[in-house]
């Protein structure tokens, strides 16, 4: 696995702070690069979602470590970004929701586990399973994808190695090498934003393509704090061409971005 690979750099703990920093940063700019070899198997996943979301279906993801929070966070900012309900895009974490916050040894082990938390949210065919994996060898992952994909859900995965068990386990397959890590084997560092970014562009892609976008802006956000309500009033403000109190009575009145917009297309 090129992800337990020598890191490139050594003598990590007699290095100044400048050289750890460059280092980093240095290894950070081939991500994208990497990222844009997979453009086309990440477009086959976004496609599959788009078309079981579309039908009325979820995205789950599954993960255990770095890769199972990286789809935690992605999914829990799906509903305030684009406004859908908090039950269509879900991250379900090795270990239960605890070890977001500290690591529950041994839960990744469990080839069964996976298919069993799928359970609780009773995951159909009509449903995408996405499988999260720097390493591709991950049981929990691996053996939620083969039980999804025998009941008949769309499966995915997002992992850092080649020809790794998580990618055969599944049909839209991401494959990004990320190679190795600035300390050996740390998928925290490189894999771990590649892993990111592809997350950013499946749900990003898949509910501009359903429609949660307009022109460039969020006009489904939930307006959950001051600084949402107040981009919300500038969206009014330049699609309208109104003023300042009128795009605020109007985002009060009618509680979204969207709901607004149509108000006043159907007055004129």
């Amino acid at each position: 696995m090129t992800t337990e690979t020598a890191s490139e750099y050594n003598d990590l703990e007699n290095l100044p702070t400048a050289a750890i920093l460059a280092g980093l940063n240095q290894l950070d700019q081939t991500v994208p690069l990497a990222v844009q070899k997979v453009l086309p198997q990440v477009e086959k996943l976004v496609e599959v979602t788009v078309a079981r979301l579309a039908a009325g279906g979820r995205l789950f993801y599954i993960g255990a470590g770095t890769s199972g929070r990286l789809g935690v966070v992605d999914a829990s900012e799906c509903p305030p970004t684009f406004g859908v309900a908090a039950g269509v895009v879900v991250g379900i974490m090795a270990g239960g929701d605890g070890a977001i916050r500290q690591a529950v040894e041994g839960a990744e082990d469990d080839a069964e586990q996976a298919w069993r938390d799928l359970q609780h949210f009773n995951a159909t065919e009509k449903d995408v399973l996405v499988g999260i994996a720097a390493s591709g060898r991950t049981p929990y992952v691996v053996g939620g994808l083969q039980a999804a994909r025998a009941a008949g859900l769309a499966t995915g995965c997002v992992v850092c190695n080649a020809d790794s068990a998580v990618a055969a386990a599944c049909e839209f397959p991401v494959e990004i090498i990320t190679g190795p890590e600035f300390i050996t084997g740390s998928t925290r560092l490189k894999a771990g934003t590649a892993q990111k970014l592809v997350l950013n562009m499946l749900t990003t892609a898949t509910f501009i393509r359903l429609g949660r976008v307009k022109g460039n802006k969020m006009v489904d956000m939930q307006l959950s704090n001051v600084k949402l309500v107040a981009r919300g009033e500038r969206m009014l403000m330049d699609e309208l061409g109104i003023e300042p109190a009128e795009a605020a009575a109007a985002l009060q009145r009618h509680g979204s971005v969207r709901a607004a917009l149509l108000a006043y297309s159907s007055s004129r």
